[in-house]
């Protein structure tokens, strides 16, 4: 009987363990910096624009969600997608986004305010604002000019990921993996960086522009590493131990990057998180390939037809989600193998259309907390996970600009 007694009081105790640890989760995560270094609401809101105070505005972000969900900053992502390269038109659509990012900034001036560092973003916290950042994502967008990079840089932006899908004409990706046609060995045209490619890395050091390598090839994050004088980022990357897409991170990348001071923060795509949801979505997307293939033959002429009815056919194509928990496990395998210091989040929102279930926007950011204290890391090492570790990061790149 009274072992039993002694089961009935823990059981009974069980709930309000819970309470007390949700109750603690939510104080860490209210007093933390909360740091997203890849949101592509601009993209969302250049094709169907929305008061981004309402609920809704994009599929994962809005003020309201946001604050629901503690965010402290965020880098809005200059999406310059491949097909602007084919029409030599990167650079204006880079310029169509900043202008964007900033008027919608200027519209909310109670609820934003854009930062350019580190100092700024701490501001911002305490005057219970979202600091809004920016980071081109494509290299192309600068059209191979290393003054256009400096005039980006002038304008606020303060990271470049090196490629998109594309290899440009300086750097490899490591290719468009959602393709139902994805040839990886297409990409691997300069097997790593160009001369021109050595000098856009050069010249980002010098500006403490951060150099991200998500999306690059597996040769050019070598040659990357090999150059940089400052520390490097992958923004939205998540590990290849744990789901093998070539977009992810091997061990040796991630504890490489972690030597040289870097970060990897992590991608919350189903896809990115999950092996076999990556290997059933692109089993899918395999099953649909000769139509594909029949659409990109018949608009071949017609460039803009074709982006247009091969992007109808892939979202039309159902894609698998996996736990959000997932996250924490990829945050936990990276603290594993590169330490306490290398990761954070990259969640790619409004950038992923497999959302984990129960991680579906900006809102739910707060159980990252509750469950990264569940499986026993301390309030320091949450808050580094959360925002601490960039910032950090984000100093050491801007100390090392003009060396």
């Amino acid at each position: 009987m009274r072992r039993l007694a002694v089961v009935a009081l823990a059981l009974a105790a069980l709930p309000a363990r819970a309470d007390e640890l949700s109750a603690r989760a939510r104080r860490l995560h209210a007093a933390a910096i909360v740091i997203d270094t890849h949101l592509d609401a601009p993209d969302a809101l250049s094709t169907r624009y929305q008061d981004i105070a309402k609920r809704g505005a994009t599929d994962h972000f809005d003020i309201p969600r946001a604050r629901e969900g503690g965010l402290t900053a965020a880098f809005f992502s200059i999406f310059v997608s491949a097909d602007h390269a084919e029409r030599g038109t990167s650079a204006g659509r880079a310029l169509e986004l900043i202008d964007l990012t900033r008027r919608v900034v200027a519209e909310h001036p109670r609820d934003l305010v854009l930062a350019t560092t580190p100092d700024e973003i701490r501001r911002a916290k305490r005057a219970r604002k979202i600091a809004v950042l920016m980071g081109i994502e494509g290299g192309h967008a600068i059209e191979d000019s290393l003054g256009a990079l400096r005039e980006l840089h002038r304008l606020g932006v303060r990271y470049m990921t090196l490629t998109h899908s594309n290899t440009n004409h300086w750097a490899d990706s490591s290719g468009p993996f959602w393709l139902p046609d994805f040839d990886p060995a297409a990409s691997a045209v300069h097997h790593g960086l160009t001369d021109l490619g050595r000098k856009v890395v050069g010249e980002m050091n010098r500006l403490g522009m951060i150099v991200d390598v998500s999306h690059v090839s597996d040769e050019t994050l070598a040659a990357v590493l090999a150059i940089s004088s400052a520390p490097v980022m992958a923004s939205h990357s998540s590990c290849r131990a744990l789901a093998a897409m070539p977009r992810n991170l091997t061990d040796e990348q991630i504890k490489a990057i972690a030597a040289k001071g870097g970060m990897v923060m992590i991608n919350f795509g189903s896809a990115f998180l999950d092996g076999e949801a990556y290997l059933e979505g692109a089993r899918r997307r395999n099953a649909r390939k000769d139509e594909y293939l029949a659409l990109k033959k018949k608009w071949a002429a017609d460039l803009d037809r074709q982006v247009k009815e091969t992007r109808a056919l892939l979202e039309s194509i159902p894609e698998p989600r996996t736990k959000w928990t997932k996250i924490v496990d990829h945050i936990d395998h990276v603290i594993a193998i590169a330490g306490p210091d290398a990761v954070g989040l990259g969640t790619d929102f409004d950038g992923i259309s497999d959302p984990p279930e129960g991680m579906e926007d900006v809102s739910m950011l707060p159980k990252l907390t509750e469950e990264m204290l569940r499986r026993g890391y301390s309030d320091a090492q949450v808050k580094k996970v959360l925002g601490e570790n960039f910032l950090a990061f984000f100093a050491r790149v801007q100390a090392a600009a003009g060396k």
